[in-house]
């Protein structure tokens, strides 16, 4: 059958409607299921473990380089205009808006999205979750609900350790290294970001990739295929998804925040 066949054509906007709405579905009853993972608080503190503190060390030696280049990058750029003064308000906004929660959702993706997806797919390859729902225990309610939560909880607190050691990154490079004026480092610093605008924008921004990316990997984990094959390509689609998704979000987040 040619893929031009309005009969396979058909078949295909067909099973990418139920994807679509299997997934509309499975996200509304994670969102209900909110109560129900605060009744039970240490299945998703051990999820935010697992979630956060595995994924604690690549974020802050990549928010430690990305400050150090950013306070070099910045540096140069900013002694043309003789304003090399504004460097720690550079650095510190470059992180807070925009690369602390971008690099550390994409970051995140490829370190908890991807065990995530791995772990909910081989309990499908090894009937777990069958076996669960064979005892009368809801799978998305034991399983996948402290997963969601606790992604969504650890990943503002990620974007927030990649900003802070970003900033100390950009600190050492050119008040340490370079020799800019500590003072004024700080001082525009502090004078130039608002709390509010900034520091709040880049809080929402990491709560929706934190959802965006929790999602995708546990949608694709539930969603995959019984098989050693069917594990390892929805890990892929973990990782491809949720960074297209990333980026996109960001996109229209930047732009709704700068018109209102």
């Amino acid at each position: 059958m040619s893929w031009w066949h309005p009969a396979h054509v058909g078949y295909v906007v067909r099973s990418k409607l139920a994807d679509v709405g299997q997934g509309a579905r499975l996200f509304v009853q994670l969102l209900r299921l909110l109560g129900a993972a605060l009744r039970r608080p240490q299945l998703v503190g051990d999820q935010i473990h697992f979630l956060g503190n595995y994924s604690l060390s690549i974020i802050a030696v990549s928010g430690l380089f990305v400050g150090f280049v950013l306070g070099l990058q910045g540096y140069y750029t900013l002694q043309r205009y003789g304003s090399a003064e504004a460097l720690g308000l550079l650095v510190a906004l470059s992180l807070v808006r925009e690369l602390g929660p971008v690099v550390t959702a994409l970051l995140f993706a490829g370190r908890a999205g991807t065990s995530l997806t791995a772990e909910i797919g081989l309990m499908r390859a090894g009937e777990q979750l069958s076996a669960m729902e064979m005892m009368a225990v809801d799978p998305v309610r034991r399983i996948l609900a402290p997963r969601f939560w606790a992604g969504i909880v650890a990943m503002p607190l990620l974007a927030a350790v990649f900003s802070a050691v970003g900033v100390l990154g950009g600190w050492i490079v050119g008040v340490l290294m370079i020799g800019v004026d500590g003072g004024a480092f700080w001082g525009q610093m502090q004078d130039g970001v608002d709390v509010w605008k900034d520091v709040g924008n880049g809080v929402l921004k990491s709560l929706v990739f934190g959802i965006t990316v929790t999602f995708v990997a546990l949608l694709q984990g539930w969603a995959a295929k019984p098989t050693p094959e069917g594990v390892s390509r929805a890990t892929t689609r973990t990782v491809v998804m949720a960074s297209l998704a990333v980026l996109g979000l960001d996109f229209v987040l930047t732009a709704l925040m700068f018109s209102l």
